[in-house]
């Protein structure tokens, strides 16, 4: 994997992290589900990366559009 391989793909991974995130600690089931099966300091950890995750996700989808834009693979 040659470095503007890595390049490109980075900001994809930004993605994927932020709209994981951003999916699980919205999401009802899942959140009351890692209350009952995880330690409280690993939830409450959980919680303070839900900044993180939002601002993940915004940065990478505006930063993925940018590199699609550039690339000649968006219209």
């Amino acid at each position: 994997m040659t470095y503007k391989e890595l390049d490109f793909l980075f900001p994809f991974l930004v993605l994927t992290y932020g709209a994981l995130m951003t999916f699980v600690l919205n999401s009802k089931w899942l959140m009351r589900l890692a209350n009952e099966k995880f330690p409280p300091e690993m939830v409450q950890q959980m919680n303070m990366h839900r900044t993180l995750g939002l601002i993940s996700l915004v940065v990478g989808a505006l930063w993925s559009l940018q590199n699609l834009w550039h690339t000649g693979s968006f219209p």
